[in-house]
């Protein structure tokens, strides 16, 4: 059995029932499993390997409940730097036809090390579209490449443009075609047990983009097969007058009458909600992934996150599509969520623990894990390490080393462990050739757009 010891951080932050923050902490891992976690000089004083985090902040490995990673193809595109969501993805629908297996891979390691570098330990990934030889495979490969903890969501669209739908037909797949590919990936990767790497999600996109008959039958597909469900749901006031037309109902209602609500669902974005409709969340135990960053960048809304917060819903924290945000990172996502509440709400709208909150023991909840999210014996050994002696906290990290992390400029972290296993060291993903994937990621991405 392998041994790992961690000693002497300048403060262990637990994220525990109690809250617990541990000064001149360590951890000691057996395995893959955090066996004792305290103040250093209480710990086993050997192990097969030890990390010195003096001057480091430890936390647990932060968790990203919705991501497009193959959209670190489509970065900062001109065309769509002022569109809204519908004519963003109109215009993005035919480069996105054109993915590769490889441009998938490539992507994915992108999307995946720049999440890493964050502090990101777990990843929800939601892959919907899948032409030519596209598969989830691909993505899956990276992740295992990388070692990160990971939750492909196997999404779909099957509602094309002819049928009232927004995507173009040629992209979409009938509800058999994504229900193959489900009870295919389920087989094939699938792992229920506690510490799994790999855990997969039933997706169907969104209301404008999937049928009711298949939002109504991947739900009872997946419930037989104990998984989790998840979709975009009340994004823009766009899908609510769409859904208001189409349907006769807001989103949320939509949702309900579909069977998509429950302790085993969690919608991305939830941003246009009323009173009502976050009762039935917290009452439901739905889940929400709170993405920040891509609802500023295009000018979806303000989620009601305090109010969410203070019903007892629950609410994680993700970064979103990399063409919607631009970037992967995490710390820099709990700092925009923070931010962002007190834009209209005040200043004690939401506070640095909250938010933090939010990117641990949230999304740990939202992905229905009790193993992950929090630093204490018999948990996964997830955990990140910040040095505190860098320009961007100086004067900040004397005061509050936690809220260094999130009020100051997010820095990448110097420490990942997953599962037992170092994955960043120094800042650095060891034996990872980060020059030679970025070249091959931008020459997939030139190739994708000059083909319009």
């Amino acid at each position: 059995m392998h041994t790992l010891l961690l000693r002497h951080a300048r403060l262990l932050v637990t994220m525990d029932d109690t809250r617990r923050k541990i000064p001149d902490g360590g951890i000691f891992v057996r395995d893959n499993v955090i066996e004792a976690l305290g103040p250093t000089t209480e710990l086993p004083q050997q192990a097969d390997r030890i990390l010195d985090a003096t001057d480091m902040v430890v936390l647990p490995g932060l968790i990203n409940t919705h991501h497009h990673l193959y959209q670190t193809l489509t970065r900062a595109l001109p065309a769509v730097q002022n569109a809204k969501l519908f004519d963003w993805l109109t215009h993005l629908y035919p480069i996105w036809a054109r993915l590769t297996a490889e441009a998938v891979y490539y992507s994915a390691l992108v999307g995946l090390a720049e999440l890493l570098l964050s502090g990101c330990t777990t990843v929800s990934d939601h892959l919907y579209l899948v032409p030519n030889d596209v598969a989830h495979e691909h993505e899956i490969r990276a992740a295992q490449e990388l070692g990160v903890r990971f939750h492909p969501c196997r999404g779909g669209m099957s509602l094309g443009r002819s049928h009232g739908g927004l995507p173009p037909d040629e992209i979409v797949e009938t509800e058999e075609q994504i229900l193959a590919d489900c009870e295919r990936l389920v087989t094939m990767f699938h792992d229920p047990n506690p510490y799994s790497m790999l855990r997969v999600v039933v997706a169907p996109c969104s209301p404008f983009s999937v049928t009711a008959e298949t939002m109504r039958h991947t739900a009872a597909w997946a419930r037989a097969h104990c998984l989790m469900l998840h979709t975009h749901v009340a994004e823009t006031q766009d899908e609510e007058r769409y859904c208001l037309e189409k349907f006769g109902c807001r989103p949320v209602e939509y949702m309900r009458r579909l069977d998509w609500v429950g302790a085993d669902v969690w919608y991305a974005h939830a941003v246009h909600l009323n009173a009502e409709e976050i009762r039935l969340l917290a009452e439901t135990g739905t889940g929400v992934a709170h993405c920040p960053s891509s609802n500023m960048r295009l000018g979806s809304g303000i989620a009601p996150i305090r109010e969410m917060l203070d019903a007892g819903v629950k609410v994680s924290l993700a970064v979103d599509g990399s063409a919607s945000n631009d970037s992967s990172h995490m710390l820099a996502e709990a700092r925009m969520a923070l931010l962002l509440q007190r834009v209209t709400k005040g200043a004690d709208a939401l506070t640095v623990d909250e938010a933090l909150e939010m990117a641990t023991r949230g999304g740990a909840r939202v992905l229905g894990r009790d193993d992950i999210g929090v630093l204490a014996p018999g948990k996964a050994a997830d955990f990140i390490g910040i040095n505190l002696n860098r320009l961007s906290f100086a004067g900040a990290a004397c005061h509050d080393p936690v809220g260094s992390l999130i009020l100051c400029t997010p820095p990448n972290v110097d420490l990942v462990v997953i599962n037992g296993r170092v994955v960043v060291e120094n800042g650095e993903i060891p034996d990872f050739d980060l020059e030679r994937v970025i070249a091959r990621h931008n020459e997939l991405a030139i190739q994708m757009a000059r083909q319009l």
